[in-house]
């Protein structure tokens, strides 16, 4: 089991930044893909960011590309996301996402913490 803790949201105006943390225990977290995901009040989870274990390669959602950095401390095991240029519909609760190397879908999920962007 992976247990996840996601911290660092807030209120922030448009054009501010924030930094997502997401603290894991339990395995070893070095071999997990790590991600972080997005709800919007009514809509659907959306993905944002992930970074490979290994290659700590990173891939964005189009909406978030040049603004948002997803980066990893294994030896902390902890993932963060550095939002810069917020805009009002960053407004959402974001998630920590983890994956065993391999596997098809996340299967390990934080609590999710709050980010409001206001105009």
């Amino acid at each position: 089991q992976v247990q996840l803790v996601e911290s660092g949201g807030g209120l922030v105006q448009a054009g501010g930044s924030l930094r997502l943390s997401c603290a894991a225990s339990g395995r070893t977290f070095s071999r997990y893909n790590m991600a972080w995901f997005r709800q919007a009040p009514g809509k659907e989870r959306e993905f944002v960011a992930a970074i490979h274990w290994r290659t700590t390669s990173t891939y964005y959602a189009d909406s978030v590309k040049g603004r948002f950095t997803i980066s990893r401390d294994s030896a902390k095991n902890t993932v963060f996301l550095q939002m810069n240029s917020l805009k009002p519909e960053d407004t959402a609760v974001y998630y920590c996402a983890a994956k065993f190397e391999g596997a098809a879908t996340y299967d390990y999920w934080g609590q999710g913490t709050q980010v409001t962007v206001s105009s």
